[in-house]
């Protein structure tokens, strides 16, 4: 017998269990975690797209326009509240109900340049906020 025979070797029907169990092991576990905030990550999705819609409404040339805030408001999605705030140089423009204490709200926001008034433009943010 020499040296190079004397490795151990595994059976192919026995590695193949093996694999297969383990196989199976990493997909039921991905499968669990997939499933455990799947209720809560449609709820979770709503403050992206509708902060996304929100500022198509009230940016025209790269400036947002609080006067439109309003218009805005009206961009949200069907069967929810929204909130729309525009906050620039201590003031703030709102649209919408405010949310109660105990509702789950989702919320997003984006940095934008605000126009205040004719050639007067200053940094603010658009905030939005989305509840049932």
């Amino acid at each position: 017998m020499s040296r190079s025979s004397a490795r151990g070797q595994v059976e192919p029907v026995a590695a193949l269990a093996v694999l297969l169990a383990v196989s199976s092991a990493v997909s039921a576990y991905a499968v669990a975690l997939d499933d455990v905030g799947a209720e809560r990550r449609d709820e979770r999705e709503l403050a992206g797209p509708t902060l996304d819609r929100v500022t198509d409404v009230l940016v025209t040339g790269g400036v947002a326009d609080p006067t439109r805030t309003a218009r805005a408001h009206r961009a949200g999605p069907d069967g929810y509240r929204v909130n729309v705030t525009v906050a620039a140089a201590g003031r703030r423009w709102h649209a919408g109900a405010t949310p109660s204490p105990g509702a789950t709200t989702d919320a997003a926001s984006r940095s934008v340049g605000v126009r205040l008034g004719p050639g007067r433009v200053r940094p603010g943010r658009v905030r939005v906020e989305v509840w049932s």
